[in-house]
């Protein structure tokens, strides 16, 4: 049963009134919404980045929710709007690879195509050509958020896309990935999971080709100084103590981190 909880996910930023327009439209269909803010600072197009931050979040949320997912470089083409149901919550995002593998592959997840031809007591408005997130993604949203439609009443059932964000990959000697966001405090965070760092116990990780121990939590390593450590996403990331890893580093988005497989020895 829908909670009335509506997240949103965009790479709208908040200078413009895009998110201010998908929450009127929202409200005005369901004025007992309850909208929470994601975010809205995705980097432009970046839907890798969208897709780790919608699946490492929807836990903190009740069954029942519905989470809105916008980053849709291919708004207004023939790409398709899915809806997702999986881990008790509804998803509705662009069918360009934002759905991650955890979702859509979790036990009993299903997802349908949307089709607005099929939503005649929803009254859309014909939509823009560059705008879905007030036109389509916000009415379905509500409608769904107050009950007034199923997932079953919007489309067929359908394959997602493959999701974009890479999974590590593992060999003899490492756990493989990379940086896939930045966060506010510029902590560098990876798509290797906690289990990976658990699995091998190593002492070190490796940024590019720059060692950096291994703690638990940031006041374990020496002011200024840089450290890895199980973020509360259950992300491998890379902190500076007191300090800003990227700009200090001068690294980013896509820079590759190894993990040392158990028996491989890494010196620093």
């Amino acid at each position: 049963m829908p909670c009335g909880i509506i997240t949103l996910l965009t790479d709208f930023g908040l200078g413009d009134p895009f998110v201010g327009c998908m929450k009127g439209v929202i409200l005005g269909r369901f004025p007992r919404a309850q909208i929470i803010d994601l975010t809205h600072g995705v980097p432009p197009q970046a839907v890798a980045e969208a897709a780790f931050w919608l699946e490492r979040s929807q836990g903190a949320f009740p069954t029942g929710s519905v989470h809105v997912a916008v980053v849709d470089p291919g708004v207004g083409s023939e790409r398709r709007i899915l809806a997702l149901e999986a881990r008790g919550q509804l998803f509705l995002a662009p069918d360009n690879g934002l759905l991650g593998e955890r979702l859509t592959s979790s036990p009993g997840a299903r997802a349908v195509a949307v089709d607005t031809s099929r939503l005649s007591a929803l009254a859309l408005p014909p939509p823009s050509a560059t705008f879905h997130g007030r036109d389509i993604f916000a009415p379905v949203a509500a409608a769904l958020a107050s009950g007034a439609l199923t997932l079953d009443a919007l489309g067929d059932p359908v394959t997602p896309h493959p999701c974009v964000l890479a999974p590590p990959v593992a060999d003899a000697e490492f756990i493989r990935g990379q940086v896939v966001t930045v966060d506010r405090f510029g902590n560098l965070i990876t798509n290797i999971d906690g289990a990976h760092v658990d699995t091998e116990r190593p002492r070190y990780v490796l940024l590019a080709e720059r060692p950096v121990p291994l703690a638990r939590t940031y006041a374990d390593a020496p002011a200024g100084e840089l450290v890895a450590l199980v973020n509360a996403f259950d992300a491998l990331e890379i902190a500076r103590r007191d300090g800003n890893a990227e700009t200090h580093l001068g690294l980013g988005r896509g820079t590759p981190v190894r993990v040392p497989r158990r028996g491989h020895v890494t010196r620093a």
